[in-house]
């Protein structure tokens, strides 16, 4: 008896000593608990959502590289490539055909088309500027057309035309009214004359005549 009345004193003893947690605080404690789990919840689907966004915009990037790299390499091929039509005006004997900003250049050289210092045209260019009417009026017989004279540098000294602008003026106009007289529409030709501007790596080629189609290129 005397033993357990000892071994209650001592329990009672223990339990004495614990202190009382107040039921608020430990209410207060759960609640805050809850609250900082729910938070924890909510940036974890925050991250979630960012890593998921993360992983789509890395997706878009690699899309968009392989689709700028198709591009570049479609670029490139229409730039090396030659045009897949031609103009009509290739194989014209003593054309040559050149393509300019929104326009087609044909060219003839001036000695295939004149004599030395003279503006009428040699029989035996006709046949060319024949063809070359031929596609104006088959392929472009809604453009415009300026027909340009050129010539070298070097002074009129032998020919009655005072100046290498009224020379080119002249052959200009010979063959502008040679393309009307086949066919060609005069209300959609006129000439130009240029004279020594624009010059070529020879006199030689820097004598010509060029028969610009507008709007065609």
């Amino acid at each position: 008896m005397i033993r357990c009345a000892a071994g209650l004193a001592l329990t009672a003893a223990l339990v004495g000593g614990c202190k009382t947690v107040n039921k608020a605080d430990y209410d207060a404690a759960i609640q805050e608990n809850t609250e900082l789990r729910e938070r924890i919840a909510g940036l974890q689907d925050v991250v979630r959502q960012a890593n998921e966004s993360i992983a789509a915009c890395e997706n878009e990037k690699t899309a968009l590289a392989t689709e700028s790299q198709m591009l570049r390499t479609q670029l490139a091929s229409q730039t090396t490539q030659p045009a897949a039509t031609s103009s009509g005006f290739e194989n014209i004997p003593g054309v040559n055909v050149s393509g300019r900003t929104d326009a087609i250049a044909v060219e003839v050289a001036g000695d295939v088309l004149f004599a030395s210092g003279s503006v009428t045209l040699k029989n035996s260019a006709k046949s060319s500027l024949d063809s070359v009417a031929r596609v104006l009026q088959s392929r472009y017989g809604s453009q415009m057309i300026r027909v340009e004279g050129y010539t070298d540098t070097d002074p009129i000294r032998k020919s009655s035309w005072k100046t290498n602008e009224r020379l080119s003026s002249e052959r200009a106009l010979a063959v502008e009214a040679y393309l009307v007289s086949k066919g060609v529409d005069p209300d959609r030709i006129y000439s130009a004359a240029f004279g020594p501007a624009n010059q070529r790596a020879t006199k030689q080629d820097s004598r010509r005549v060029e028969i610009v189609v507008l709007g065609a290129n």
